[in-house]
């Protein structure tokens, strides 16, 4: 396996919060009606994401927006290179998916091929009225026509770098990193 070594830090865990904030207030401002929307964050670190944007708007708003985690899994195009049996994990969404306006939400978004794994996932529990995608780093190296509504910061990346999203709630830890993958271990 590929070792990697940290370049720099990104994003600290104040610049996280004020990047969520002004996410929120973005999503504000291009939502007409907070009724019908939904965020829905792609398991692992898009579900703090959704969970803390629908906390700030509640802040903000005084309105609970309904906050669902979706497992992706089953949807993968790699699961041949996953392993033999994928982890499954409970798909989580208490509300009707059906005419709501979903923001589908993940930390990085790279090649595009986990966002097209969650529309699959998703549609296959209704039909929304619209999904947009909010994401907390845009890194491109887009493989599919996918673009996010919402970008926290857009990094320019080469293809051996990798950028790590740390969540308090997943890693212990609250930051962003941009790491380079340093080639393959030494045989002992």
């Amino acid at each position: 396996m590929a070792v990697t070594r940290v370049k720099s830090q990104l994003m600290s865990a104040s610049e996280i919060d004020r990047t969520l904030v002004r996410l929120a207030h973005e999503v504000l401002e291009r939502t007409s009606d907070l009724d019908q929307l939904a965020f829905i964050g792609i398991r692992r670190r898009g579900v703090p994401m959704a969970q803390r944007l629908s906390r700030k708007i509640k802040d903000l708003e005084s309105r609970e927006i309904p906050c669902g985690i979706l497992d992706i899994n089953l949807y993968r195009d790699d699961l041949s290179t996953v392993g033999i049996q994928p982890v499954l994990n409970a798909t989580e969404i208490g509300f009707d998916v059906k005419g709501r306006d979903i923001i589908l939400m993940d930390d990085v978004l790279y090649t595009g091929r986990t966002v097209r794994a969650a529309l699959d996932a998703l549609f296959e529990l209704g039909r929304p009225a619209r999904v947009r995608l909010l994401v907390l780093i845009d890194r491109g190296h887009r493989e599919l026509p996918i673009e996010a509504s919402f970008v926290g910061r857009t990094v320019q990346t080469t293809a051996i770098e990798i950028i790590e999203v740390k969540f308090q709630e997943v890693d212990g830890v609250e930051r962003v990193l941009l790491c380079e993958k340093a080639g393959e271990p030494e045989a002992a």
